[in-house]
């Protein structure tokens, strides 16, 4: 099987389907299409999918409802292609697990741009090598997260899905502990400012990574919220 950078396309307009996939793979990348999530899940089965770029409205399941198989399901990279353009479509497809969003119509240089951005942030420009013993890591109370290969690992080791803002956020807070970090300051260290400072998107992620590392997420003893300021790593806390 070829090592290149797996892509699946999933647009239930054929014209838009084939020309995507026909970009991406002038540019190197290997692409699968489909018209919808069941063809999806049978590329799936065959061997991993590295980033999809989904279409928002399909008739049957939408890309919403796939976007949150895939983050449950391996962790692909995610950009939705939508001709809708507000905060409200963007939150509801960061909590599905989008990284990105495309508005149609859109120039596909942009959309090669924002893909190459995406699959630097998952990790997966290149193969990804195995996991040494020895690696890069950074205590989140009982998980760790892997800088080097870019996942986080449980209390008993097995590895918790991320999303590439998501990882980008805990590698914002891992390099800077103890230090309280504005909304603004996540936005610009995840390298994303597709989202206003002042609307949810920051606050649904820190509650999702909250849900992932916590012991209590009602109660954050790691991530803390310091009001009207921002967030807050606390590298003392042993999660426990």
């Amino acid at each position: 099987m070829s090592d290149r950078v797996h892509i699946a396309v999933v647009d239930d307009e054929r014209d838009i389907r084939e020309t995507v996939a026909e970009y991406l793979e002038m540019n190197g990348y290997r692409v699968s299409k489909a018209e919808g999530g069941a063809t999806l899940r049978r590329i799936a089965e065959q061997g991993r999918i590295d980033l999809a770029v989904l279409d928002v409205t399909m008739p049957g399941e939408d890309g919403l409802s796939i976007a949150r198989w895939l983050r449950d399901n391996g962790g692909a990279g995610v950009i939705m292609l939508t001709a809708r353009d507000s905060v409200v479509d963007r939150v509801v497809g960061i909590e599905m697990g989008a990284d990105d969003y495309v508005t149609k119509p859109f120039d596909l240089r942009e959309l090669l741009a924002r893909v190459k951005a995406v699959l630097r942030r998952v990790g997966r420009a290149a193969p990804s090598p195995e996991r040494p013993a020895a690696r890069n890591e950074v205590r989140f109370g009982a998980c760790r997260l892997d800088l080097d290969a870019h996942k986080l690992f449980g209390p008993d080791d097995g590895e918790i899905p991320l999303t590439s803002m998501e990882f980008d956020l805990l590698k914002a807070f891992a390099e800077r502990p103890n230090r309280v970090l504005t909304r603004d300051q996540l936005l610009d260290l995840a390298h994303n400012r597709d989202f206003e400072p002042f609307d949810r998107s920051i606050d649904i992620r820190i509650a999702r990574i909250r849900r992932k590392i916590e012991t209590d997420p009602a109660k954050p003893a790691v991530i803390k919220t310091v009001r009207g300021a921002g967030y807050l790593f606390s590298a003392a806390a042993d999660g426990a």
